[in-house]
């Protein structure tokens, strides 16, 4: 699906636990008319975290629905069900938390070798140096902003040290010879997005901080969001 974007520096992955879950389809086709890059879709067990908000029969429907690229985040305890699971069903990004599983090479290496781009997603407080030995092999890093399950609780803020993390992961790639590509998710709102981007962003998350902000509606957030990332680049 061709974007219109304002450049390809910076991509646009929409949050689907964002949405109005009882009028899942006609959601997404507002975002289909905003050539969204992404369909962001964060795939909970109930035991990563207390949320378990949208299930893989849902992810299946929803994928006869739109051609739209997904990028799936897995927080689970025991990945390989769901990993195995969202490959037959058709996904385009797909990445899960480090503290969960015990063979990363082995999962990364699974998920591309089925065509599919393999990122790993680091918590908070989760330290850039688990990333030492498998940088080369992943396609993106997400940086989680907030604690990840935890985005319906409406004090969960941004951490203070966002950008300083992935201003440290982007050096931490560069000194590695690598072109893995920054996702942020968590918080990435019209005040932090310009920081964000200027920091390493490659890709933002977008949820009610921003493009399902109900201050305005989705057209208008899109069109603000557009403007902020042209003024940085």
């Amino acid at each position: 699906m061709e974007s219109n974007n304002p450049a390809p520096a910076v991509q646009l992955s929409a949050s689907m636990i964002c949405m109005d879950q009882c009028n899942l389809q006609s959601e997404i086709k507002k975002i289909e008319a905003l050539n969204i890059d992404f369909l962001h879709v964060d795939l909970i067990d109930g035991y990563f975290s207390p949320s378990m908000p949208i299930g893989l029969d849902t992810i299946k429907c929803v994928r006869k629905i739109t051609k739209l690229p997904f990028d799936v985040h897995v927080m689970a305890k025991h990945n390989e069900f769901f990993i195995n699971t969202l490959l037959d069903i058709g996904v385009q990004r797909l990445c899960f938390q480090y503290e969960t599983e015990i063979h990363v090479d082995h999962m990364i290496s699974k998920i591309k070798n089925a065509g599919v781009l393999a990122g790993v997603v680091l918590a908070p407080s989760m330290p850039i140096s688990v990333l030492e030995y498998i940088i080369d092999q992943c396609d993106f890093i997400v940086l989680m902003l907030i604690n990840p399950g935890f985005a319906d609780n409406s004090n969960e803020n941004q951490v203070p040290y966002a950008q300083r993390k992935i201003r440290d992961v982007k050096d931490f790639i560069d000194k590695h010879g690598c072109d893995t590509l920054i996702e942020v998710d968590g918080r990435v709102s019209f005040s932090t997005i310009p920081g964000l981007i200027q920091a390493g962003a490659n890709t933002l998350v977008l949820g009610t901080s921003s493009l399902f902000n109900k201050s305005h509606n989705i057209e208008e957030n899109f069109q603000k969001i557009n403007k902020l990332i042209c003024k940085v680049l």
